[in-house]
């Protein structure tokens, strides 16, 4: 039997994908550096800047080793960004949480991403949410459907 071959728009489809991910990664690791982190430590302090997040979950999130997780975030801690506490629900589970000064260098880490500003400002907000839906899609996540016409 014959190796199934992948069509040329595929090919092409994964060649472009590769690209953007490839400039996306450049651009925020060098973002990362200006604010004196590693783009690891860039990525845990974003999560937290959004929501307090137990240190197994960020693992899950990052899909690393929790004990990669503990490092980073006593590297953040040390910096004055990040802080532990015990989860209300069950004290024996650790959160870390982003400091003000956390949420502050995350939200300037993120103004200072271009990359995918620029590029995505030319496209109109249905061709976003279009790009948004089919990432989703190819990601196995749920896309919320369009109500059926006539409903």
């Amino acid at each position: 039997m014959a190796a199934q071959r992948t069509d040329p728009l595929t090919l092409e489809v994964v060649e472009l994908i590769g690209a953007v991910v490839a400039r996306y990664h450049a651009e925020y690791e060098q973002a990362a550096a200006e604010h004196s982190l590693t783009g690891a430590q860039a990525r845990v302090l974003g999560l937290l800047s959004m929501e307090p997040t137990p240190m197994r979950r960020i693992a899950q999130k990052l899909r690393c080793e929790p004990s990669n997780v503990t490092g980073i975030v006593d590297r953040l801690e040390a910096r004055g960004l990040v802080e532990r506490r015990p989860d209300p629900a069950d004290r024996r589970v650790k959160i870390a949480a982003a400091t003000e000064e956390g949420r502050g260098t995350a939200r300037r880490l993120r103004e200072s991403l271009d990359f995918a500003r620029e590029p995505l400002a030319q496209l109109t907000a249905v061709e976003r949410s279009v790009l948004r839906d089919l990432l989703r899609r190819m990601l196995g996540e749920d896309v919320p459907q369009p109500p059926a016409a006539g409903s």
